[in-house]
Formats: C-alpha cells, sequence, structure tokens
C-alpha cells in the first residue's frame, strides 16, 4: 500500500460500510495495516451488525447505533489489549460488517431430473425449480463456520451449496409423499412450506435462517408431455363419432364455399359427393338398423372350434347346437373361447353341456 494511503489512514476515524451491491453478505472494512485510532467513530446503520476480531479472536459484536471506541464500551476489547501509552493508542483489529437484511428471489432447481415412481405413470422423471428467502441469524456462526478471513463474501460464494442441499431434501421429501405426478401442481404451497422446515435445522448451521421456500413448477420430461398432451386432447374429444360427425359437416361446408369453375368445379363436385356419401355412412353407423336380423347380444358367449386339425368360428350357442345335432361338432371337438384359458373337450363345456344331454353318446364298436 502507498505511503498516501497510510498517511491517508491515519486521519480517518469514521468506520462505516454502505452497501453499494445487492448480494454482499460480509463486508471487511479496510484500514492500512488495520490500525484503528482510539476514539474512532463506529456507525453501524439498520439491518447491518459489526464485529471486531482482534489477532483471530472476536472481541466486540456491535448491533445498530453510533459507536465511539473507547476502553469503557469495548470491555472485551480492553481485556485483549494492554492499552499502552495511556489508553490512546491506535490497535489493530478488523472490522466485520454483515447484512442483516433478507436476501430474495435465490433461484434453485435440479440440475437432473429426479427419478420418482408414480401410483399412475410407473417409473418418471421429474424436474423441479423455484426461489427461497434467507437471512444471516446467528453472524458469529457465519464468520467462523463459511465466511472465514474473507473480506467481501456475497451470496454467489453459498448458494451452490445451499441449492444442493434443498435439492436433496425436495428430493427425499418429493419421493416419500407419494403425491401423483398429476396433482403436485395443487401442493405447491404446502411442499414448499413443508421443505422450509425440514431445511431450518442445516441452514442454522450455517448461521443463516431460511424464511421462505416456494416451489415454481414441477415439470415432466418433454417427450413424456407430447404424450400427455394427446391424452388430454383425446378427452377432450369425447365420442370419437360425434367428432368425425361435425369434420365431415365442416369439410363439406367448406367446400360449398370455394366454388370453381370449368374441371375444378367437376373436382370439387366430386369430393362433394365423397364427402356426403362418408357422412351418410357416418350418420348411418351411429343408428341402429332399421330392419333385417338383430345385432349379436351384447356379452354373448362365443367359441372356436378345430375339426380335423383347422380352426373355424366364431360360432355362438345356438349355431354349435346345429353343429352338435348334425355331428359336425362331437363331444371330443375341441372348443375354445376367451373364458376358456386352454382348448377344451366340447362335452366338457359348462355352456355346452345342457346340449350333449339331449345326444345319444356313439354306438359302442
Amino acid at each position: 500500500m502507498s505511503i498516501f494511503n497510510k498517511l491517508f489512514g491515519e486521519f480517518v476515524d469514521v468506520i462505516e460500510w454502505t452497501d453499494s451491491t445487492s448480494d454482499t453478505l460480509v463486508y471487511r472494512f479496510e484500514r492500512y495495516g488495520n490500525e484503528i485510532k482510539y476514539g474512532a467513530m463506529l456507525t453501524v446503520r439498520e439491518s447491518q451488525t459489526a464485529v471486531l476480531v482482534n489477532e483471530g479472536r472476536i472481541a466486540d459484536f456491535f448491533e445498530p447505533g453510533l459507536y465511539r471506541l473507547e476502553t469503557r464500551n469495548m470491555p472485551i476489547m480492553t481485556t485483549l489489549e494492554s492499552w499502552p501509552h495511556g489508553f490512546s493508542s491506535p490497535f489493530k483489529a478488523e472490522v466485520y460488517f454483515f447484512n442483516m437484511r433478507r436476501f430474495a428471489d435465490l433461484k434453485w432447481g435440479t440440475k437432473n431430473p429426479v427419478m420418482l415412481r408414480d401410483k399412475e405413470f410407473g417409473p418418471i422423471r421429474l424436474r423441479a425449480f423455484g426461489t427461497y428467502t434467507f437471512r444471516i441469524k446467528e453472524p458469529l456462526t457465519l464468520i467462523k463456520e463459511i465466511v472465514g478471513t474473507s473480506g467481501h463474501f456475497q451470496t454467489g460464494d453459498i448458494a451452490e451449496q445451499l441449492r444442493n442441499l434443498i435439492v436433496a431434501r425436495f428430493a427425499d421429501i418429493l419421493g416419500e409423499s407419494g403425491i401423483p405426478a398429476l396433482d403436485l401442481a395443487a401442493n405447491y404451497n404446502e411442499l414448499g412450506e413443508f421443505i422450509t422446515q425440514k431445511i431450518k435445522p442445516e441452514f442454522e448451521s450455517y448461521g443463516l435462517d431460511v424464511m421462505q421456500l416456494m416451489v415454481e413448477n414441477i415439470s415432466l420430461p418433454p417427450e413424456v408431455e407430447a404424450t400427455l398432451d394427446k391424452r388430454t386432447s383425446m378427452g377432450i374429444i369425447g365420442d370419437l363419432g360425434r367428432y368425425t360427425q361435425f369434420q365431415a359437416a365442416e369439410a363439406l361446408a367448406a367446400a360449398a364455399k370455394n366454388p370453381s369453375g370449368g374441371a375444378g368445379e367437376g373436382i370439387g363436385m366430386g369430393m362433394g359427393f365423397a364427402m356426403a356419401q362418408n357422412l351418410g355412412k357416418t350418420l348411418n353407423a351411429s343408428q341402429p338398423p332399421a330392419s333385417g336380423s338383430p345385432p349379436p347380444i351384447p356379452g354373448a358367449a362365443t367359441y372356436f372350434i378345430a375339426v380335423a386339425g383347422q380352426q373355424s368360428g366364431p360360432f355362438s350357442v345356438p349355431e354349435l347346437m346345429e353343429k352338435i345335432k348334425t355331428g359336425e361338432v362331437t363331444r371330443a371337438t375341441l372348443v375354445w373361447s376367451q373364458d376358456l384359458v386352454e382348448w377344451t373337450a366340447a362335452e366338457k363345456v359348462t355352456a355346452l353341456a345342457p346340449v350333449f344331454a339331449q345326444v345319444p353318446p356313439p354306438v359302442p364298436k
């Protein structure tokens, strides 16, 4: 340091710090040789705390206010120093200012997706991010455990460690909660409050107090979100038959509003007839048949049969009864349906047993 700075330091007797940044936690007041004049004025502003460190030991602690550094208001310092020259000589000490205000809008988030087991989707990967707010709670703990001899300690110097701590606790709590992925958005506030209480003791071990943690978003991987969007679209469409009718009607109306001359007109008419035909089929498909045989009864059992090594069917029970009567299906004929685990002899099928009771057994040879 230059001789000018040394001489200037001899005349400066006001010790103060005005923070020109938004992220400084601790600032060490710089003096040439750490020499502080006896009787110097120490200004500690609101939202600040000052600590004097003498020969590596914390000597005095100052709350907001204006202090004259003399022996009568520095009892701890007085016991550490011999105070020669009639208690009026400069003394060497380091002054650390602590910023006690809230530090808000600090970011946290997962670097890599968190693997979880979801009740609905099975194994999934989730990403999450949010913000948190903290302040200095115990300056002496902070300077002992974290700051050390750093003369300018900022939030960025500890943000990575705090982020890792939050993410580790978040993943553990989210996995134990068992909340389905689709219900997480409804529990952001509860998760944030619960995680805040869980990580408080660990912040306090650094001399810090976490005041609020907010979960802003928990998201699935992009490819999973795309699949989920398709599923959501299907739910919005609802009845596919009605949706198809609507699309056909819209296409027909659009074609009618786009007339063209010559060959284009013929093509337009052809397309119109084709769409009208498709629309008719769609409408007919949604209506029950007006005449003829009724459709199969829903839920009626049908069977496949194996004759001469060839599979045929499916046949309803009345159709099988006719084949039994004609001898095409015998007691030993193998049959199968969705209710049977494997191919089974016809006489052992409960639904067909009453029919075989009316048919005489084979003539003994």
